[in-house]
């Protein structure tokens, strides 16, 4: 019994996780529909050109990527329970507002508010998660919390999308149903605080120890969202040069899928019992040999084997990320500092998409494919150079 009671035994306060977890699958839910699915389709009948609905969605994710780190800091003084409310009414506000008194300024202006309140959700949610976690557990827990949120992201797309091109109402009254259930939900999350932890005299005095520890972290965590960034806009044009179908991804992606499952929960007891970067290391490199493998001819022939080994690659590379992070980031100020690192996250995420279009104008998928590659030994390169020692124990600050 124990490997189906071991996923809900990660925390020592399970259901006040899986609340916030719950928080964030249904507020991505409804961002990821509302940006990518409603307003693109809803648009010109609302009075929004292309132009707006980009300028709001810019501003947006901007606004979260840079409030972050700032917005960790606050959640350690007001407490992360009113922080992840005042999003989630905002959110509501938003899509409400929208949908009823669509206004280009209210539009805008509200976007960039919702963006500041969110960038306190993922956040808080990953020093919760690492808060709360079980000291045998930590890797495991963060990657549980760091990839929830998919099904959640998939559904914002497939799911709206659709029904917004044939049934616009019933796409409206789902987000705004998922939305006051994120709002339910924060209410009930409304007294949380992040447990405070004790720092030495010394760090006391100075409140940036650690925080040079952090500063090592960055580099990589800006390198290892931009290498798939690379690829994230290339889906369709990559399937019409290999002339496939889009039905020709199910079979990689239950493979990948079922590869991920596998690693994550390995690699993560791996992680957790020795060292993340044993898990890390080899992850970078079977995504390194992924990617190498699609810069190769006849990559047609290769998808599943790709999609195999991308899942496996990936999952030891989470594990051992976030056993990395959870074991180098400050005690003293770990919510702002898991928002430093996600902002950086952010950054590589935007500017992903930028290079992998130039590298494909310039060589088709052997560039963006190439350079992919090339990212992820370079980051592997980075954490086993010696001079930082990443990861060799947690830092109190």
């Amino acid at each position: 019994m124990m490997p189906l009671q071991s996923p809900l035994m990660l925390w020592t306060r399970p259901l006040t996780v899986w609340r916030l977890l719950a928080l964030l699958l249904a507020s991505e839910m409804v961002r990821t529909g509302f940006v990518v699915s409603v307003l693109p389709v809803a648009g010109p009948s609302l009075g929004f050109s292309t132009g707006l609905i980009g300028l709001m969605v810019g501003t947006h994710y901007l606004a979260d990527a840079l409030a972050k780190g700032p917005l960790g800091l606050v959640t350690e003084r007001w407490g992360l329970g009113r922080l992840l409310t005042l999003g989630a009414v905002l959110g509501l506000g938003v899509v409400a507002g929208t949908h009823f008194f669509p206004s280009p300024v209210w539009l805008v202006l509200g976007g960039v508010a919702w963006g500041v309140a969110y960038a306190a959700l993922w956040p808080g949610v990953m020093s919760a998660s690492q808060a709360f976690a079980r000291p045998e557990r930590t890797a495991r827990a963060l990657s549980v919390s760091n990839l929830v949120a998919t099904p959640a992201i998939l559904a914002g797309i497939l799911l709206v999308g659709p029904l917004m091109q044939t049934r616009p109402e019933t796409a409206w009254a789902v987000l705004l149903g998922v939305q006051v259930a994120a709002l339910m939900l924060a209410l009930t999350l409304w007294p949380l605080q992040l447990p405070k932890q004790d720092s030495p005299v010394g760090a006391a005095r100075n409140p940036w120890a650690g925080w040079s520890r952090v500063g090592v972290l960055l580099p990589a965590a800006f390198a290892q969202t931009l290498a798939p960034g690379l690829v994230i806009t290339l889906i369709y044009p990559l399937l019409a040069r290999l002339a496939l179908p889009l039905s020709a991804l199910i079979l990689p992606g239950i493979l990948f899928g079922i590869s991920l499952g596998l690693s994550l929960w390995l690699a993560g007891r791996l992680a957790d019992r020795t060292h993340p970067r044993r898990a890390l290391a080899p992850g970078l490199l079977l995504l390194a040999l992924a990617f190498a493998l699609a810069a190769l001819p006849g990559l047609r022939d290769r998808v599943p084997l790709v999609a195999l080994i991308l899942g496996v690659g990936y999952g030891a590379f989470i594990a051992g990320w976030n056993g990395l992070v959870a074991r180098t980031l400050p005690t003293g100020h770990r919510a702002a500092a898991w928002g430093t690192v996600m902002a950086t996250e952010s950054l590589g995420n935007a500017i992903g998409p930028l290079l992998g279009g130039a590298a494909w104008q310039l060589a088709g998928p052997a560039g963006v494919f190439g350079l992919g590659a090339a990212v992820f030994v370079l980051t592997e390169l980075y954490y086993l150079w010696p001079g930082h020692k990443l990861g060799a124990k947690p830092v109190s600050g």
